[in-house]
């Protein structure tokens, strides 16, 4: 039995219910996400009132569905709100489906009265997302990119893997995101004004598609070395926020011409000169680390979809900034515009994007890369990033940990029940797992080709491990010399399998050979100590 604290009603069949119905959560290491629009139509575009309850019973704790035979389970959050489908690709390419909601005050038809709540850790904001990862089937490609972005760049969205229940059918594990915004917690921008200083931030904007109010590039995508300029296609910016219907006239104007401003200091003749060239308009390291990651993931709709900038008020910083967003597709996952090479740079693509008759990157990556300075700073960056939480162990860690938080308590085997897909082509994977164990093993693997790949085209050779230092004795390299080196030996003198390091360590004596002098020459330096 399900307890929601309300009544859920019965399921629309217009929102998308997984075939299997039947999936029951009995316990979760994951937050438990509850949603009832009771058995309404969600929309697309317009939002639905609704109601969500959270339970969250802490990190290592236990969450469990009945919350009758479970009660005083700690609810991380209860209350009303307004909700909706996102996203492009992933809503139309996708059976299981995101939603965009908000935090509300009061019940939906009763106003839209927006309310900033903290959500499971992350900071008070009232936009929220769902997201629902599909054809990342590892369902960890987004939060990857996340934390190996989080420690350089100024803001990267937070996010907590759960699991969702809606109208009382479990749709399966889903991300509770943060959405790239406007907010204390979040781009702290500010609302831009009307003249002075407060007319030049903060703005959001997103290079994307012309399927809403754009700012239409005056300059035309090349291809990677700058000889082509393709003059049959476009580049827009799209508005994020304001939104353009909340904008003034002043306010549009402004930032259309500054991002012509930075634009045409990337096209001009004196583009690297380092007061009035384009490091007058970007902060340089923001868009070296959002190229970073998005080559180290290999996203193919990095700089072209979803690519967000965001522009302080001049007091604060004149520079425009980026913020990454949109992995699901990375690291291998993608089959078209050579999306799983882990042996090219994404910025380079335009001819093939061209060709394809998909968006295509704006200009800027071509002539950023033409500088040599840049150039040597960004391979600067990526030692330092190599160095630190990009270094293989501490990635590898990164990886197991979230593949554990989906696995260890039946969170993945539940979704799996609902959505099944091992096996199976789903646009637009590359590679068909059998499972999740074998699609993590692909992550892993996808990735020692990519970083190889990177560390020779920045030029950069990662550090060989340190020889370990072993005490005089210490046969068994357990840091310490004690019995049980003693019986190390003695197996191995009795043919037991061991490694050269090991046999090495066991000639205790010196003498070039193991034998029992070297058991005599043990004993006595364990005595003597």
């Amino acid at each position: 039995m399900l307890s929601l604290g309300f009544v859920a009603n019965a399921q629309s069949p217009d929102n998308f219910p997984p075939d299997d119905q039947t999936v029951v959560i009995d316990s979760t290491n994951l937050p438990i996400v509850w949603i009832d629009v009771d058995g309404a139509t969600i929309d697309r575009y317009e939002r639905i009132g609704g109601r969500m309850k959270i339970i969250h019973n802490g990190k290592g704790q236990l969450n469990y569905g009945d919350t009758v035979a479970h009660p005083g389970q700690h609810i991380d959050y209860e209350g009303n709100i307004a909700i909706r489908y996102r996203g492009n690709s992933s809503y139309g390419s996708s059976d299981k489906k995101p939603y965009s909601f908000r935090t509300l005050s009061k019940p939906f038809d009763e106003g839209y009265d927006k309310k900033k709540v903290p959500i499971l850790g992350m900071g008070k904001d009232n936009n929220w997302a769902l997201l629902a990862p599909y054809s990342d089937k590892s369902m960890i490609r987004d939060l990857l990119a996340f934390e190996a972005a989080r420690p350089w760049m100024e803001y990267t969205p937070q996010g907590r893997l759960c699991e969702v229940y809606l109208d009382g059918i479990y749709y399966g594990v889903y991300i509770l995101c943060e959405v790239v915004s406007k907010g204390v917690h979040r781009l702290n921008l500010g609302d831009p004004g009307e003249s002075g200083d407060e007319l030049t931030g903060g703005y959001l904007m997103e290079v994307g598609t012309n399927d809403e109010m754009t700012h239409v590039s005056k300059h035309h995508p090349t291809n990677a070395d700058g000889t082509i300029t393709y003059e049959d296609r476009n580049i827009f910016f799209q508005y994020k926020s304001p939104d353009y219907e909340d904008m003034t006239w002043d306010q549009i104007n402004y930032i259309n011409g500054a991002v012509d401003r930075m634009e045409d200091a990337f096209a001009a003749d004196n583009f690297k000169d380092p007061e009035e060239g384009y490091r007058k308009y970007i902060d340089v390291q923001s868009f070296m680390d959002y190229q970073i990651i998005s080559e180290f993931g290999h996203n193919v709709d990095a700089y072209r979809l979803s690519a967000k900038f965001y522009k302080h008020r001049d007091s604060i910083n004149p520079r425009f900034k980026m913020v990454i967003w949109d992995f699901n597709l990375a690291f291998g996952n993608c089959r078209y515009n050579q999306g799983y090479f882990t042996s090219n740079w994404v910025s380079r693509m335009n001819a093939n994007f061209h060709t394809s008759g998909d968006p295509m990157i704006p200009f800027w990556w071509q002539r950023l890369i033409s500088d040599n300075d840049y150039v040597l700073q960004r391979r600067a960056r990526w030692a330092e990033m190599r160095q630190a939480n990009l270094r293989d162990d501490r990635l590898w860690a990164t990886i197991d940990s979230l593949a554990n938080e989906v696995t260890c308590c039946g969170a993945e085997a539940r979704n799996t029940q609902a959505w099944p897909r091992w096996g199976m082509y789903v646009w637009p994977n590359y590679y068909i797992a059998d499972s999740y164990e074998a699609e993590i093993n692909y992550i892993k693997e996808w990735l020692v080709k990519r970083i190889a790949w990177l560390d020779n085209a920045f030029h950069y050779t990662p550090p060989e491990p340190p020889t370990p230092v072993y005490s005089l004795g210490d046969v068994d390299g357990d840091g310490q010399v004690s019995i049980s080196d003693v019986t190390t030996l003695i197996d191995l003198l009795l043919g037991g399998t061991y490694n050269d390091d090991v046999r090495e360590r066991a000639d205790i004596d010196e003498d070039g050979e193991v034998s029992i002098s070297d058991v005599t020459a043990l004993i006595n330096l364990i005595l003597s100590m």
